[in-house]
Parts: structure tokens; C-alpha cells; sequence
């Protein structure tokens, strides 16, 4: 019964320190990188809402992508495109403060991450 207890406690410390480890290397590994989350990727960046919305409006325009929709409000703005095989683009800045905001970057339904990757670069490119 000892043995037990000690073999279950023993695999129970490793969990936990594997847990910790993989959380730590994680949060390492996304500094300052962009994350693809929930079929988007995300991207903080240190500048405004309105000067990232300009960027978005320039990569689209360098890509020749029309912009379809823009909606601003004061918590998001989102820009519709299409991209050129017909997927919806869209992008989404949310303000995190006056001088950063957030970059959401997702391509059809089922989001292709490395087309993002290429809008987002060009986006990043024009900030």
C-alpha cells in the first residue's frame, strides 16, 4: 500500500512539475510573437487603434485586397476583405490602451494560418 501511495504521489510531482514547465516555456515562446488562437492570429502591438487601422487599410491595399466592410466603435474595429480565392478576410483591432491595441487576423471559416501570417507581416511591416 506504501509502494502505491509513493508511485501515485511520484507521478502526481512529475504532472505538476511538467505542468509548470510547459506554462513557463509557453510564455516565453510568445513574447512578442504573434498566437493563433480560436482559428485567428493574434498580435499586440505598441501602437494606437487609429494608426493600426491605417496599417490594415495600407496591406490590404499593397495585396490589392478592396476593403468590403469597416465598422469602428469605441471597443473594436473590424475590416472586411476577401481574399483572392474568394475567402472573407477579417481583421479585428481592439484599442488596449491609447498608445497599443490588439490585431486579430483570421481567413475563411476554417482560417488559414499561414495566409494570415503573410497579412499580418505586411500589416506589421506598415506600422
Amino acid at each position: 500500500m506504501r509502494r502505491i501511495f509513493s508511485l501515485v504521489f511520484f507521478m502526481l510531482f512529475l504532472v505538476n512539475i511538467y505542468g509548470c514547465a510547459a506554462v513557463i516555456a509557453g510564455a516565453a515562446g510568445t513574447a512578442g510573437t504573434a498566437k493563433w488562437l480560436s482559428g485567428k492570429l493574434t498580435q499586440q502591438v505598441n501602437t494606437s487603434s487609429e494608426k493600426s487601422l491605417e496599417a490594415v487599410r495600407t496591406a490590404l491595399k499593397s495585396f490589392e485586397f478592396d476593403i468590403t466592410k469597416e465598422t469602428i466603435t469605441e471597443d473594436i474595429i473590424q475590416v472586411k476583405s476577401n481574399y483572392t480565392d474568394g475567402r472573407t478576410i477579417w481583421i479585428d483591432i481592439r484599442p488596449t490602451s491609447t498608445s497599443s491595441s490588439q490585431i486579430d487576423v483570421r481567413i475563411g471559416a476554417m482560417s488559414d494560418k499561414d495566409a494570415a501570417q503573410k497579412i499580418l507581416d505586411r500589416i506589421l511591416r506598415y506600422l
